[in-house]
């Protein structure tokens, strides 16, 4: 089924062009937010994208530019809008997101103690397993190399497109994805310097052509233009611009 992407950023961590890594994937009806980095929030006001299109969240780690914005998203959400949306997590990830990242601006409202699931309706998510989100919408999480230690996970939506999340290169990974036959890989991009956390452009240049064929880029620094025309079969994600992907 016909997934329809809109990138709200895709820029690195530290990029100040280009807003932090995140999108709008929606299939038949539900549009499914993944990650909310810190400049999420104006994003999508400069989307004109109202916060209450947003049905459901999901989450590939802990880093501030993939969950720095959700404070303002969750507490605009409950008391602008009165919406209690879906939050598609790992399990290993919903205890530290809220003692971690949340709890300190959350936790004491105007109505007392609360917790996170006064904000979102969480549904824990297991690697291997595939979840419909919404009929016609499934989703799988797959584990990924990011720093030691710390948990980070890709997505894999209807069998049709790998979103990386932050990740070192892992050729094995995007081979299984490659061979399951999804047609579109969406891979985070070090355009510089070694790929101590993240995959360097010149390792993705290593990969077959066919698995560069189905890559765009993103996660990517200020000077992404500069590299227009230097990555082999693979291309750049925009910020902003809609992307129709069909299975």
């Amino acid at each position: 089924m016909r997934i329809e992407l809109r990138m709200i950023g895709t820029g690195s961590a530290f990029a100040k062009t280009y807003f932090n890594n995140s999108a709008l994937a929606t299939c038949n009806g539900y549009t499914l937010m993944i990650d909310c980095g810190i400049t999420v929030p104006l994003g999508l006001h400069k989307m004109n994208v109202p916060l209450d299109a947003i049905d459901g969240l999901f989450l590939t780690h802990l880093h501030a530019d993939h969950v720095g914005g959700l404070e303002e998203l969750l507490l605009r959400l409950k008391f602008q809008y009165n919406k209690r949306p879906a939050l598609y997590i790992a399990e290993s990830l919903i205890g530290p997101l809220w003692e971690h990242s949340l709890r300190g601006g959350l936790e004491w409202g105007v109505e007392g103690k609360q917790t996170l699931e006064d904000f979102v309706r969480i549904v824990p998510l297991s690697p291997g397993a595939a979840h419909e989100i919404h009929p016609g919408y499934r989703l799988e999480i797959v584990p990924t190399k990011h720093f030691p230690g710390m948990k980070s996970f890709a997505v894999i939506l209807n069998d049709t497109v790998f979103y990386s999340g932050d990740t070192t290169f892992d050729p094995d990974m995007l081979k299984a994805v490659h061979e399951r036959g999804c047609p579109y890989l969406l891979h985070d991009c070090q355009l510089e310097g070694e790929g101590t956390v993240h995959a360097t452009l010149a390792e993705l240049m290593t990969l077959p052509e066919p698995i560069q064929r189905k890559t765009w880029l993103m996660h990517y620094g200020d000077d992404m233009e500069s590299y227009i025309g230097k990555t082999g079969a693979m291309r750049f994600l925009k910020q902003h611009e809609r992307y129709t992907f069909d299975g």
